[in-house]
């Protein structure tokens, strides 16, 4: 959820890193037996394989990447937040995203900023998309 903050926020510059699975904080990269690093290898699925993670290739990452790309050159307006785990915001009439790690729904009218048409929500998935 961190990540697709930065990607929301228009502070900055961003930095997505993509890293490799270990068992223990002392493991490296993947790597032959003369400590090259060896390639990720791609799934069928698109994923990373060989010891690689490669959060890069995440569907949640890189749509919000193509969020970011979609509202560049916007301020945040419409600012809400609970106090505590719920926030939204909007981005100058092209986007808006919501965020709740609280342990209950986030139940309240929102203003969206954005103006009457069918949107999908691209961090969980673009399958279903809402009018609004």
């Amino acid at each position: 959820m961190a990540t697709a903050f930065m990607l929301a926020h228009p502070f900055g510059i961003v930095r997505i890193m993509s890293s490799f699975s270990f068992a223990d904080s002392e493991q490296g990269p993947p790597q032959d037996a003369n400590e090259n690093l060896i390639s990720p290898t791609f799934n069928a699925d698109n994923s990373c394989g060989g010891g690689w993670v490669c959060e890069h290739r995440w569907r949640q990452i890189y749509n919000m990447v193509g969020f970011r790309n979609a509202v560049a050159g916007t301020q945040i307006n419409d600012w809400w937040d609970n106090g505590n785990y719920q926030m939204a915001f909007c981005r100058g009439g092209r986007g808006f995203i919501a965020f709740n790690l609280e342990s209950f729904d986030l139940n309240q009218n929102l203003q969206t900023c954005l103006p009457p048409g069918t949107y999908c929500d691209v961090i969980s998935d673009c399958y279903s998309c809402q009018r609004v």
